[in-house]
This record gives C-alpha cells, structure tokens and sequence, in this order.
C-alpha cells in the first residue's frame, strides 16, 4: 500500500477538525451549556498533544505531522485575521457615546475589578516557575493574566442573546455598549504589552504610518462601490497585519486597527452577517485545533496536569468573582433593580474567541509558557458554559429587564 501524501493526510485532519466537534455538538445536545463554538474549542483541546497525543502518541505524529501543521497554520492565522478584523468593524461607538455616563462606569467596573483579581491570582500562581515565558516580564505576565480574567467575548455575546431572544431587546443593547468599551481596552492593553523599548522606532513608525493610511483609505471607500470595498478591505487588512507584525506589535493587533478604522455600514449587513457566519463555520474551527495543539498540562518539574487545572480553577474564580463584583458595584452605582446587575455580569462571563486569541498571542511572543496558556484557555472554556444555565433561570425571574 502506497504511502498517504501530504494531502491526503491534511484532509484527514481537516475531517476530524470538521467532524468530531459537529457530532459531539450535535448527538449530545450541548447546545445549552455549550455552543458549537465551545465543543469546538473543547474539541482542539482533545485533539491536542495533551489528549490525543498522550494516549496515541504515534496517530497524533502522524496526522499532525509537520507538512500538515503548516498547512493548517496558514488557514488559522488568515482565518482569525479576518475575523478580529470583523470584530474591529462592527465596534459602534455612537451608542456608547449618547449613554455614555452608564456606559462608562459600567465597562469600567466590569474590565478593572476581574483585572484587579485576576492580576491578584497571576501575583500568587507566578511564585512558582513555569508559568513565565521566556521572553517576558513578571509584569507583562501578571497583567496579560488579569486582561485575559477581565475580557467579555464580544462575537460569543452577541451568538448567545440572539440565542436567548435579547440582542435587540434594550437589555442586550446596553450589554453591547458595555462589551464593545471593554474590547477597545482588551487591544489597548494587548499593545502595552507587546510594548518592545529595543522596537520603539519601528513601532513608532507603524503607529504613523497607519494613521495617514487610515486616513487615506477611508477617504477612498466613501468613493468606491461594495463589491470593491469588500476586495480593497482583504488587502487592507494583510498590509496592515504584516506592517503591525513587522513593528513587533503582532499581526492580530494590526488586523483589529484595520477593522476598527472603518464603518460599518460601509457594508450591507446581512452580507456582513453572512461573512462573519462563514468564518465561524468553515475556517476558524481551524484556528481553535490549532489552539487545541498548543496546549500543554504537563509543567516543569513533573507537577503535571493537576497543577494546570488547578492554576485554571483559580484563574476561573477570580474572573467570575471579579466580573461578578464589578457589575455589581456599577448597579449600585446607577441605581440598577434587584437581579439585574447579577444577570448582566453572568452574561459578561463569555470569554472564548477573543480570549483565546489574545492569550495565543501572549503565548506567540513567549510571554507566557504553554502551560499558562493551557490553564487560561480551560478557564474560557468553563467561563463559557457557566454563562447560558446560570443565565437563563435569572431570566425566568426578571421578566425582561431593562424594557420598562
């Protein structure tokens, strides 16, 4: 018998990418307490050097052998470029701006209390080696830390109140302002930290570069049809990807800049919706086995995987608890109903996607090691499905709050 070919193999893996996580989502029924895109994160995991590769070793080496990594590789970097660039995109800030007073507090309050207990939890678990990368600081980890305990998945969100009947309902409009002023800090303090004192000049220049550009591109989209805007934004947003990541910025930083420079309604919605719709489905499943594979429980010194998933235990109460606080905190500020502020932050728990993203570039720039990694990427995992089933039932005894 012939020896299989390297696409051959590539398709045996995009099979499993494609249809372990779907069978699982579907014959099981996980849709309550977790989406597709959860079982399909989950599923990256399993597939991964810590699962699969552990218990057979030889059918891991050689479906995920080097050529098809590589392979895989290129899809999931283009795949979740295209896909933070969306997320740039569709940020809309006027409605953020007419309340803002509300808005302001309650996104500060809910980003900066799961950062302060989340930084307190990187402080205590960082004692220990293995768990800072090699090219990064003790700062840059404890606040990379915080930042990924404090983030809301923007994306996931919205899938989850269009899910429970509230994305249109004045609920889930002001859960969207809250979100959107909180990933604006996510970029924000994911640029802080990739901050390279040896790199100022190159990223200095990006920074320059970019706002001329941004400028001038806008200027050209209000002359041109959709069907050009739709080409010239792909080319917009490898250049600026490749320009952020020359900088030492990282692709993923430049290809947020990229969308959020532009309007959305540049761009018919339900061709937006249908993109976005598209890259969930059929490429970024891609981008989370690709996660999935660079996942590690086993930390130097042999402490193993029961340290990993204790270190994501702790991550996972100080985000919940911190996120939990700062809603809070923000209903008693605003004068908030009983019940509101406790449904409102566990709705603000969803994490994966953007999370998963930024702690991949964390991991990229070796600021964090893999096991670290691991244990935040379990934590948005469980983060996620805690949302919907303890969601739903403060619901049922809200009515629909924030409609009166």
């Amino acid at each position: 018998m012939a020896a299989m070919g390297t696409s051959e193999i590539y398709l045996i893996a995009l099979t499993a990418i494609l249809g372990v996580p779907y069978l699982v989502w579907r014959l099981l029924r996980t849709e309550y307490w977790a989406p597709l895109v959860v079982v399909q994160i989950v599923g990256g995991i399993l597939l991964g050097p810590g699962v699969l590769g552990a218990q057979f070793p030889a059918t891991h080496a050689f479906v995920f052998n080097p050529q098809v990594m590589g392979a895989l590789n290129g899809v999931a970097w283009w795949a979740v470029m295209m896909f933070v660039f969306v997320a740039g995109l569709e940020l809309d800030l006027s409605d953020a701006w007419t309340h803002r007073r509300e808005t302001s507090i309650t996104a500060a309050c809910a980003l900066l209390t799961p950062l302060a207990f989340g930084a307190l939890a990187a402080a205590l678990l960082l004692r220990m080696p293995g768990w800072i990368g090699p090219r990064g600081t003790y700062a840059q980890a404890v606040l990379g830390i915080g930042m990924a305990c404090a983030v809301t998945a923007l994306p996931i969100l919205v899938l989850l109140m269009e899910k429970l009947g509230i994305f249109r309902r004045p609920l889930g409009q002001r859960m969207l302002r809250y979100a959107s002023l909180d990933d604006i800090a996510i970029w924000g303090v994911l640029a802080l930290i990739l901050v390279d004192w040896e790199r100022m000049g190159r990223q200095g220049l990006f920074l320059v570069a970019f706002a001329v550009a941004a400028f001038a591109i806008r200027a050209l989209f209000r002359r041109m049809p959709e069907q050009d805007r739709w080409y010239l934004s792909l080319i917009w947003l490898a250049a600026v990807g490749f320009a952020a990541d020359w900088s030492g910025l990282h692709f993923m930083v430049g290809a947020f800049l990229a969308g959020v420079v532009l309007d959305a309604h540049w761009f018919a919605r339900e061709k937006l919706d249908q993109f976005r719709e598209f890259l969930l489905l059929a490429v970024m499943p891609v981008f989370f086995l690709s996660t999935g594979l660079r996942t590690d429980f086993g930390v130097g010194g042999g402490m193993g995987a029961a340290v990993v998933i204790g270190a994501a235990l702790l991550f996972l109460v100080a985000s919940v608890a911190g996120k939990l606080a700062g809603v809070h905190l923000a209903g008693r500020l605003l004068g908030w109903r009983k019940g509101e502020a406790s449904l409102i932050g566990w709705m603000l728990q969803t994490k994966a996607l953007i999370m998963i993203i930024f702690v991949n570039v964390l991991l990229d720039r070796e600021i964090v090691t893999s096991e670290t990694f691991t244990a935040l990427l379990l934590m948005a995992v469980g983060s996620t499905m805690l949302t919907v089933p303890m969601t739903k039932p403060r619901m049922a005894r809200l009515g629909t709050p924030g409609d009166e």
